[in-house]
């Protein structure tokens, strides 16, 4: 397999059953996922269909009760916490929908945090943050408190500490979900940007204009893979061995 295609990403029968008051409802069912380098993926589907249970299952944030993971051809099947800890400063980053940013730290010190913990020098992390700010368009925002952000301030936020430290694969969890219209056209062209220079994304959304911006479109229903089609010019085809179960619609 050549570099361009290599898998960043390979899941196998992935299964999480959530144990709580009343019956068990099984999350994820048996998912069968392979995302390789360069692309952006979109996952799509109903509330409650295991969407955001997946993707903490395939950044290390939950574990399976059963099925495999690999990262980058590695399988993950003996990281522990602290070993999942690493791979998220130096292979995933992470966005969530509420931003989690550390409320208590300034902007500049919630951005550099994951390059300093990843070992990277005090200088090297102010560059690489004041870079991704700017691009941004952060710039004066850097000593700001995250209260005294907007929520789309929050978010650009968020995703510069997510990129801060050149992850190869990137998951967003409903990013725009806390944002109004002007935040999630905002968060959509920020994540096609960084797809052009060759980001690998895989993105939950439950939102029809952030999926657009994909060029691969998976539904997701009752904790399963429902259909995988790959956006040709807005035109869905499916990919093989997707099931079909439901139509994919522009």
């Amino acid at each position: 397999m050549s570099e361009s295609t290599a898998e960043v990403l390979r899941a196998e029968g992935l299964v999480k059953t959530h144990h709580g008051e009343g019956a068990p409802a099984r999350a994820v069912r048996g998912v069968d996922l392979r995302v390789t380098r360069g692309e952006f993926v979109a996952i799509t589907g109903p509330s409650g269909a295991g969407k955001s249970t997946l993707l903490h299952l395939l950044g290390g944030l939950q574990r399976p009760d059963a099925g495999s993971l690999w990262l980058d051809g590695e399988c993950t099947d003996g990281y522990g916490e602290a070993r999942w800890a690493v791979e998220r400063r130096r292979r995933i980053g992470i966005v969530f929908q509420f931003f989690n940013l550390v409320s208590d730290l300034s902007v500049a010190d919630n951005v550099e945090l994951p390059a300093l913990l990843a070992g990277v020098p005090p200088r090297k992390a102010r560059a690489e943050r004041e870079e991704l700010l700017a691009e941004l368009g952060l710039e004066g925002k850097e000593r700001s408190m995250p209260g005294e952000l907007s929520g789309g301030e929050q978010q650009r936020v968020a995703l510069a500490r997510a990129l801060v430290n050149h992850p190869p694969l990137l998951l967003a969890d409903e990013p725009a979900g806390s944002l109004d219209s002007r935040g999630t056209r905002e968060v959509m062209r920020l994540l096609s940007r960084f797809h052009r220079r060759g980001q690998t994304i895989l993105l939950v959304t439950h939102d029809a204009r952030l999926a657009s911006a994909a060029d691969r479109v998976i539904s997701f229903f009752d904790g399963r893979i429902a259909d995988d089609a790959e956006l040709d010019g807005g035109a869905p085809t499916r990919r093989a061995g997707a099931s079909g179960v439901l139509e994919l619609r522009d």
